[in-house]
């Protein structure tokens, strides 16, 4: 009895980037009427997979197949269409649109002289949604829908264009438990209904929850594809860290340093959405982890620290003062340096000077009544510039001329500019080289040293590993509290959500 080929197959993907190697002979086999999940931790290849799997790039060496077939040619976007979609974290749905026009955008039924007939595409649109049972009204601007429905519409908006193949990139990540229990509920009835599913998520349970098979990805490379069912998740675990054993990792104790003093304390704090009753504190000379996966909150949570975000309950006290919720310059005033997630946009400004830049938070020891005192800007400068050995000309030059790793000690500096009490760090060591990222957490460690409390959101775990606790988050809540040497495979699996006992 013949057996049906593969939905999807890429076989022997390679993609580079420049020198940077995001898929090395990478492969997965799909197979119809799964729920087929892809994991693995940052970096490893997904996203640049699926890339490749929707015809958005084309691989440097290696073949896509759907359904034994060929992949389309790249420029031919009505063909891959009918063949694979994405339903991306990021909603692509266009709020302004009603849900019959985002169904078919460029696809609208036309009448006598060309016009369209929306009576005609509103009815196409009613039976496509009953079709696939989904509950919306095809009148209503997208932008009314829920995050839910929304997702329900590009389902079944690919559906419409023949596509059986789906990949679901993070779909969870910003639903509640009812919905994403609703959502795994389609899931299983598009499957009966010949609809096949690639599922990416942070979330390791989840795959446990809904899916038939699962591969990992590590370091560009295909490492594991195994039925869920005979994959224990430390197993999964193992595969994704390269850490198969439970021991923990040696790591050598840091110098206590001022570690009496509470620098930070964060109490019963809320954000709807993204964080829930988070309790923790800093103390001075003390470098704590906030770690977590996409979507755990971590990254809201230390941004409501320094002001970028504000809780809807609970206190941030810094330093014994109480800042004003949501207020940046009340978060310096108590004593905060902060290095933002995305130094680009959020860390400095290119076309000013590293002078400019580095001083950005201390205005008012440059100058008084508005006016900056050039000799002072620049002796603070060069004190950074020196501490952090930043490679530069000149104060003067501006940032935007510097590497990727300068660039980012620039912003260290504005950080470190005022002395600060406690520094608040979010992924401080991303987009950087190995060398500029061995000495910045170098200095994170210094810092600290000297007394400084630090706040570290991240999910690289090279960054974690200075700290002295490490407090895992999962759909906004504190986990678990993990102290310095603790090997890979515990870590991830807390910050996937996963009882490796289980």
């Amino acid at each position: 009895m013949a057996t049906s080929p593969p939905v999807a197959e890429a076989t022997d993907i390679v993609k580079r980037f420049d020198s940077t190697v995001a898929l090395d002979r990478a492969r997965i086999t799909v197979h119809r009427g799964q729920t087929h999940a892809l994991v693995g931790r940052n970096g490893a290849g997904k996203s640049t997979l699926v890339s490749v799997m929707t015809g958005l790039q084309a691989p440097d060496q290696g073949q896509i197949r759907f359904d034994g077939e060929p992949a389309p040619r790249l420029a031919d976007r009505d063909a891959w269409r009918r063949k694979v979609a994405c339903v991306y974290q990021k909603s692509t749905v266009i709020p302004e649109l009603t849900v019959a026009e985002n169904l078919f955008l460029n696809r609208l039924e036309r009448g006598p002289l060309r016009l369209v007939d929306w009576a005609a595409v509103r009815r196409r649109a009613r039976d496509l949604l009953e079709q696939w049972s989904v509950q919306v009204d095809v009148r209503l601007p997208a932008g009314a829908l829920s995050i839910e429905q929304r997702q329900f519409l590009e389902i079944a908006r690919a559906l419409s264009f023949g596509a059986r193949f789906i990949i679901l990139d993070e779909p969870t990540a910003q639903l509640d438990a009812a919905a994403i229990s609703r959502l795994f509920g389609r899931i299983q009835d598009l499957q009966e209904q010949g609809v096949t599913f690639l599922f990416i998520s942070h979330h390791l349970q989840e795959v446990y929850d809904i899916c038939d098979t699962v591969t990992v990805f590590r370091d560009a490379r295909h490492v594991v594809t195994a039925p869920v069912a005979d994959l224990a998740r430390a197993d999964l675990v193992a595969a994704m860290t390269g850490d198969a054993a439970p021991s923990a990792r040696t790591a050598a104790p840091r110098p206590t340093g001022h570690r009496s003093d509470e620098a930070l304390r964060v109490d019963a704090l809320t954000l709807a959405g993204q964080y829930e009753d988070v309790t923790f504190t800093v103390r001075a000379g003390e470098i704590v982890g906030l770690a977590g996966a996409a979507n755990s909150g971590r990254t809201e949570l230390a941004e409501t620290v320094v002001g970028l975000r504000t809780a809807d309950t609970g206190t941030v006290v810094i330093d014994g003062a109480r800042p004003r919720p949501g207020s940046i310059p009340a978060a310096l005033r108590a004593g905060t340096g902060f290095v933002p997630q995305d130094r680009h946009h959020q860390g400095y400004v290119p076309q000013m000077s590293v002078a400019d830049n580095s001083t950005l938070s201390v205005p008012r020891r440059l100058g008084s009544h508005g006016f900056i005192k050039g000799r002072t800007r620049d002796a603070i400068a060069g004190a950074m510039i020196e501490h952090l050995a930043i490679k530069t000309s000149g104060p003067d030059l501006p940032v935007a001329g510097l590497s990727g790793g300068n660039q980012q000690k620039v912003v260290m500096a504005r950080a470190l500019a005022d002395n600060p009490k406690l520094l608040v760090l979010i992924t401080p060591t991303a987009g950087v080289d190995v060398r500029s990222k061995d000495f910045l957490l170098r200095k994170v460690e210094e810092t600290a040293q000297d007394g400084t409390a630090v706040l570290l959101a991240s999910d690289e775990l090279d960054d974690l590993r200075v700290c002295d606790r490490v407090l895992a988050m999962v759909q906004g809540r504190i986990v678990t509290e993990t102290a310095r040497g603790w090997n890979d495979h515990e870590l991830v699996a807390a910050m996937e959500g996963v009882d490796l006992d289980a």
